[in-house]
């Protein structure tokens, strides 16, 4: 049935669902909504009968439902054809951008594709992450009749990437070769990505399509990619050409981090016998100052201080004060402050740590002027000066202040709907879809309204989300709720652990997502490993359990209590060790001298677990205000040894 008939037939104005959804309200649980949802999954369950009577009864009673449309993408998704070509093209006109775009588009491409329907691909086409439908819609451009000159640079970026692509893109490739597209430049630049970073099965395909004279090249990059320590001969660099250099290059930075003499006595050799660059003798000697200082080699520091100015970056900055700190040299890290660009002596994290310099070298009033304007701020290192100078830390809270009109009015949006409507279904992934399409076509200000509905909704990380975007960062309550305040409060004193160390690591890790999950595999609220949860658990965890945020709370805050245990009931350490493992942490204490805490954690190895650290302590004195624990974290900080 056309789709304009199916509206004409099956929709009529229900007053009853026109009150319900009209607007938006924050509660999730009235009847009239529960009823809708109700009829909406069962909706869900019958798009591919669409034409069945009972599909077309509960249809009908969702015509207000802000997320009917979805039915008809799944509808349309699941009875694609070419006589529903004027129906599928007005609804992704309708929807253009958002998410109930490219599901069906991607289905709709590939059809077109599928049946060659150029014309119809072309003007459906929109530039995606899919090389089949990239690949053929260069072809169907050619096909077309559209220049070479324009189409074929397009196709030379579909072939120069580090991976196969599909077979799919195979005539055209071999059309863009004969149109004499296929470089040797061009072939050296895919080399380059497969062999640094990519994959590298498919190096020796690459290399045989070398000049014959220059594919002992592919073989010598697909041996140091195998192996780094394979540049260790400089035999099997004959020709002291460019080419060469750029392997030795990639070669040396990533055997420094395996065999740091090695690595050293290598390129000792290396620079001066290939034509090593400049821009490649300073990222060597970057990444040789890196790895050196983080596995504590005794030249490290003599590395960092030979970094060309141009590559002075955050990282080397921090390792070149860590080492200092380490060696309780004050007087060196005053020079080096004090010779710091403008923009860099801004941050608060080096202000402090000029401010103890001054303090150190005994210029105490001035260090101490410097850590008062320092303790001024909500931050780690606002924290640690106003307790150094035994001041109470400044929490800077300025509410958001939202009229209930510009709440009414953020809500007519019918993504808005949607977003919210998806949320309180407990579909967290097309809520959030929902919301970045909805969030693209607000103003700064309506952003803001947004996220203190969302907060109030009890959909916390849209609106720590959006605070942080905007750069609205005043509002505490905000930034920090107490969210799942009686799971964590119950958990956590079941397990002998302070509350606000828990609401600060949920708050670190997920911003109190429930499914959020990492590349590494963590889940939910508390981020938990699967492997951590059975080990915590004694038994196999489900993912759908770890999504679940009573659960995976209550095996995170017994995860807290275990390392709290192991480590001394040291929250420093345990707080690092729920980052890095405990593993890690130990061996960073064989290697490390005894620390006053604040230069301990300034020079934890792990950049990621360095700032984690520090967010934790700051977000835990925050959560310690707010649930009215008196006492001073940071005070507690700054008079430990680690």
């Amino acid at each position: 049935m056309p789709y304009s008939n199916f509206l004409t037939k099956y929709i009529f104005p229900l007053a009853l669902v026109t009150a319900s959804f009209t607007s938006i309200s924050s509660s999730s649980t009235s009847s009239d909504s529960v009823h809708f949802r109700t009829l909406f999954k069962k909706a869900e369950k019958l798009t591919s009968r669409s034409n069945g009577e009972e599909y077309k009864s509960l249809y009908q009673q969702l015509h207000y439902y802000p997320l009917q449309p979805y039915l008809d993408q799944q509808r349309l998704i699941k009875t694609l054809h070419i006589n529903k070509a004027k129906e599928i093209t007005e609804f992704l006109e309708e929807y253009e951008g958002s998410p109930l775009d490219w599901p069906l588009r991607k289905k709709w491409l590939q059809y077109l594709a599928r049946k060659n329907y150029r014309t119809l691909f072309i003007d459906a086409f929109k530039p995606n992450s899919d090389a089949k439908l990239m690949c053929y819609m260069r072809k169907s451009q050619l096909a077309e009749g559209q220049s070479e000159a324009v189409v074929m640079p397009e196709v030379t970026k579909l072939w120069v990437v580090g991976k196969s692509q599909p077979k799919q893109c195979d005539k055209l490739f071999t059309q863009w070769e004969h149109a004499g597209y296929r470089t040797q430049e061009v072939i050296w630049q895919r080399l380059a990505k497969a062999a640094d970073g990519g994959d590298h099965t498919l190096i020796p395909y690459i290399t045989s399509l070398l000049h014959v004279d220059e594919q002992y090249l592919g073989r010598l990059w697909h041996k140091v990619r195998k192996n780094p320590a394979y540049v260790a001969k400089l035999s099997r660099f004959p020709n002291k050409s460019q080419k060469e250099a750029q392997i030795m290059t990639y070669g040396l930075k990533r055997l420094i981090w395996r065999d740091q003499t090695l690595a050293l006595n290598i390129f000792e050799k290396a620079k001066t016998v290939l034509p090593l660059n400049r821009q490649q003798h300073q990222t060597i000697e970057q990444k040789f100052a890196l790895a050196l200082a983080t596995k504590g080699h005794k030249d490290a520091k003599q590395w960092l201080v030979q970094v060309d100015d141009s590559l002075q970056s955050g990282q080397v900055i921090q390792w070149r004060i860590s080492q200092m700190l380490r060696d309780d040299d004050w007087l060196s890290i005053h020079q080096q402050l004090s010779a710091f660009p403008e923009a860099i002596k801004e941050g608060l994290q080096w202000q402090y740590w000029y401010a103890r310099s001054l303090i150190e070298t005994e210029q105490k009033l001035a260090g101490e002027t410097l850590l008062a304007e320092i303790a001024k701020q909500r931050h780690y290192y606002g924290f640690l000066a106003a307790s150094r100078l035994s001041q109470n830390i400044a929490l800077n809270d300025e509410p958001l202040v939202i009229t209930p009109e510009e709440k009414q009015n953020i809500l007519q949006s019918k993504s808005a709907k949607r977003a919210f409507e998806w949320f309180h279904l407990g579909r967290p992934t097309m809520a959030r879809k929902e919301w970045n399409h909805w969030r693209k076509s607000l103003s700064t200000r309506e952003r803001l309204t947004a996220a203190k509905v969302a907060n109030e909704a009890g959909w916390y990380d849209r609106a720590i989300f959006t605070l942080a975007y905007e750069g609205y960062l005043n509002d505490v309550n905000l930034r920090f709720p107490l969210a799942y305040q009686e799971t964590i409060t119950e958990q956590a004193q079941k397990n002998n652990i302070s509350p606000p160390w828990a609401f600060a690591i949920a708050r670190r890790e997920s911003s109190f997502m429930p499914d959020a999950h990492s590349g590494a595999g963590a889940r939910g609220v508390m981020q938990i490993m699967p492997a951590t949860a059975r080990q915590v658990a004694k038994r196999p965890v489900s993912t759908r359990k770890l999504n679940d945020p009573e659960q995976n709370i209550a095996l995170g805050t017994k995860y807290l209590s275990q390392l709290l245990i192991k480590h001394d009931n040291n929250q420093i350490l345990a707080t690092a060790a729920y980052n890095a493992g405990s593993s890690r942490i130990t061996q960073w204490l064989k290697t490390t001298p005894k620390l006053s805490a604040d230069i301990w954690i300034e020079t934890i190895p792990f950049k990621e677990t360095r700032e984690y650290v520090k967010s934790v302590m700051a977000y835990q004195q925050i959560y310690r205000v707010k649930t009215n624990e008196e006492s001073s974290l940071f005070a507690m900080l700054i008079a430990m040894e680690i």
